[in-house]
């Protein structure tokens, strides 16, 4: 039986701090089991506000208990490492061990022009695959080699063990993200022609987890989500046939192109799709 998060923007309508951690208390007292929040500086509306989603995450944790919670998806490659390893660090420890980090290259060029850095996809890549790497030995409380030549050691340590599990995004059809996802410990595919209205045809889904199980040699400790949307009243019958081929974490996704803040409190409130 898979499990069942709320996802949240933070963008736009939904740029309100208090009111994405009050969906999020919501969501923990209505037995969802977590809660994510999208990663953006910019957004593709210019004059949309955004806010910063480690802040409202560390809300979250404050004032939740149970739920899983993070950031999905962090654009590593335009984060500075070290930083992004005190916060997560200190948001595992401030959550008691409730932390995922979700790590992708981004979905906007423009916040890597806008600031002056590379967006090319590759270079990305690349920066993604080393800042991971980093960020893990980061994690761990040994002494970890900088290129700098300096040696570094940083403390606290994550709650989790072995670490803070890892998803990766990938778009399907494209190979190179979910093959690095099948490197960690969980994927979270979007798909060409789906999302933000457009549901993800099951036999898409079936053949992105078929993929990434045959990159893995096996889908054992291994988290699969997928964002979509349900009512109540067909939320079971939307979410089985994706459980059925592997789907781990149904992520409802939130946003104001189904109604806006209020509607996402009434979905939030109606539960989770048992």
């Amino acid at each position: 039986m898979p499990r069942y998060a709320v996802g949240l923007p933070n963008v736009g309508p939904f740029a309100d701090a208090a009111a994405l951690v009050e969906l999020a208390v919501a969501a923990e007292e209505r037995g969802w089991d977590g809660v994510f929040v999208w990663d953006h500086v910019l957004y593709h509306e210019p004059d949309w506000p955004v806010v910063n989603p480690v802040v409202v995450a560390s809300a979250i944790a404050a004032r939740t208990s149970r739920i899983r919670l993070g950031v999905l998806m962090t654009a590593l490659p335009r984060r500075r490492v070290q930083v992004v390893a005190r916060e997560t660090a200190t948001l595992d420890t401030l959550s008691g061990g409730r932390l995922v980090f979700g790590a992708a290259i981004g979905s906007m060029d423009a916040e890597y022009t806008a600031f002056g850095e590379d967006p090319d996809l590759r270079v990305r890549g690349r920066r993604l695959d080393e800042s991971l790497a980093q960020l893990t030995a980061l994690w761990s409380g040994q002494e970890v080699p900088l290129p700098s030549g300096e040696r570094v050691r940083m403390l606290p340590t994550p709650v989790q063990r072995p670490r803070v599990p890892v998803w990766c995004a990938g778009r399907w059809p494209n190979r190179p993200g979910l093959r690095r996802a099948a490197r960690w410990d969980g994927v979270v595919p979007t798909f060409a022609g789906a999302g933000m209205g457009v549901p993800v045809p099951v036999e898409q889904f079936a053949d992105a987890v078929r993929f990434v199980a045959a990159e893995r040699g096996s889908l054992d400790g291994f988290d699969i989500g997928l964002e979509g949307w349900t009512s109540p009243e067909n939320a079971a019958r939307t979410v089985a046939p994706y459980a059925a081929v592997g789907l781990t974490w149904w992520i409802e996704a939130m946003g104001w192109w189904r109604g806006g803040v209020e509607a996402a409190r009434e979905r939030v409130l109606a539960g989770p799709p048992r």
